[in-house]
């Protein structure tokens, strides 16, 4: 089955639901920031409504902030701009030079890298000295991040996981946004003997290790090799640098499809062919890796623009944009079709394509979802990040030519975010104190609260789930409106 697309959607007739949601929206965040004592640690998910931290890593902090950024620049209450500036000066230091962490792009980004924007933008008033202090900080931050790096055989190479060295998290795919501004800005991470080594390069090498080893094509890579489906970890020998197998920390298995990685795969890499698109193909010139020159034996050749195909050589780091482009826009469309054929049909997915209860649902791909089920949870979050890729996604395409693929992306992220603005998803209850209901957090460790009647989670929020429908809701605004498309990077507008 796949999911049902309504191809009459669009933002102009969808005012009313994003209203709706920064309606709703405004008092749950300053209930948040009135209650929430920082000396709990971070805000996760709720419990009866009720936010709570589970100590994992503070990857969250960013989302909570950047919520109130973004209820700013939708409502024009300042309030909310002075809420999450305030916050982000006062707590969001040591986001920046934390170096246990892949999260970079989810709290910078969020915090940071919106003020930056609403600056860009001419959304608050410029100032240089505020200025420079948030590029300062998206800097250092995209620095840090692509310092935590595992080098791997052949040019390739990656940002390894809070897990270690051998692990690479098909989640931080996203958080490569913060390599993309930091290189933007003109920042290189500094190495051994003043050695300079490119973000953008670094960028490109881990979304390649992504595609290649988190993401199957359909070719028999392995019994389980379904085209779209990824893992949410792949495991590495580092006495060689060869992979060894598919793992798991979110979802049931290696070798099914946690959800909201498979969310976090087709936006991440939707998002890069926007910024990278954006780029000089000089900029794409080969790379220099932490170990030195790239074999070139390996090297895909500049000017004969080797293909890029389903079947994804080990090893093989596009050295051109047009390389580039092809290796993320496969990674991208293979992933938007896995979600499609495996969510339910109003697109909101089950958590994990391999939960043990499914077979108890019937043909669930058939019907809307059902969060009330007693068999296995929704993951809303999941779907809030996915709604975004396709709609990026579908736009990418539509501006490379390619205007019914792209009309068919873009009115799938519609049909997702219609659904979630509405009930049962929408958060309208008052003693609730967040918007985005029915997400999930870590079902295997069983983190996520069951309510007494029920028999899986349910009814309940997540930091990253409420701010991704806000980031949604903010896209389709500024669409409906005929405003300028929504980057997290500068598209052309310096101040």
């Amino acid at each position: 089955m796949r999911m049902k697309i309504n191809s009459k959607l669009t933002p102009e007739t969808m005012r009313r639901r994003i209203g709706r949601v920064f309606e709703l929206a405004a008092p749950k965040i300053l209930a948040i920031e009135k209650s929430w004592n920082p000396a709990q640690g971070t805000p996760v998910f709720t419990v009866q409504g009720k936010y709570t931290s589970r100590g994992w890593t503070e990857w969250t902090q960013g989302f909570q902030f950047g919520s109130a950024l973004l209820q700013y620049e939708a409502t024009g209450e300042k309030r909310f701009l002075e809420l999450g500036r305030e916050r982000t000066v006062k707590h969001m230091a040591t986001h920046v030079s934390h170096v246990g962490v892949h999260d970079h792009g989810f709290n910078n980004i969020s915090t940071y890298g919106n003020l930056w924007r609403l600056m860009r933008e001419g959304k608050i008033p410029f100032n240089q000295t505020e200025k420079d202090f948030y590029e300062l900080a998206l800097k250092v931050s995209g620095a840090v991040q692509a310092s935590r790096w595992t080098s791997l055989p052949d040019g390739l190479g990656f940002i390894y996981s809070f897990n270690g060295p051998h692990s690479l998290f098909v989640d931080t795919v996203r958080s490569l946004r913060v390599l993309a501004v930091a290189h933007q800005l003109g920042h290189v991470l500094m190495g051994e003997r003043d050695r300079k080594i490119s973000l953008l390069h670094r960028l490109i090498q881990h979304a390649a290790a992504t595609a290649r080893y988190n993401i199957w094509y359909g070719t028999n890579r392995d019994a389980y090799d379904l085209r779209g489906r990824t893992s949410h970890e792949s495991i590495f020998n580092l006495n060689d640098g060869s992979y060894r197998c598919p793992s798991s920390q979110q979802g049931y298995s290696p070798f099914s499809t946690w959800t909201r990685g498979l969310a976090w795969a087709i936006l991440g890499f939707a998002e890069q062919l926007e910024f990278l698109q954006s780029l000089a193909p000089s900029e794409f010139a080969p790379p220099t890796s932490s170990s030195g020159r790239l074999p070139r034996r390996r090297r895909m050749k500049a000017g004969k623009e080797a293909p890029i195909s389903s079947s994804l050589p080990g090893g093989i780091l596009p050295c051109t944009k047009k390389q580039t482009l092809a290796l993320f826009l496969l990674a991208a469309e293979a992933t938007a079709e896995f979600y499609m054929e495996n969510s339910c049909a109003d697109g909101i997915p089950m958590w994990d394509t391999g939960a043990p209860n499914l077979h108890r649902l019937g043909d669930y791909r058939a019907r809307n979802a059902d969060p009330f089920n007693a068999w296995e949870p929704v993951d809303s979050s999941a779907a809030a990040i996915a709604a975004q890729g396709f709609l990026r996604l579908g736009r990418y395409l539509r501006k490379a030519g390619r205007t019914a693929d792209g009309s068919h992306y873009w009115q799938a992220g519609l049909t997702i975010a219609a659904r979630l603005m509405e009930d049962p998803y929408l958060s309208t209850s008052a003693g609730h104190q967040r918007l985005l209901l029915h997400s999930v957090y870590h079902r295997p460790n069983g983190w996520d609260y069951i309510a007494k009647d029920q028999r899986v989670p349910n009814g309940e929020s997540s930091m990253w789930g409420d701010y991704h429908l806000l980031e949604l809701a903010l896209l389709l605004w500024r669409e409906s409106r005929g405003g300028a498309y929504l980057t997290y990077f500068d598209a052309g507008s310096p101040i």
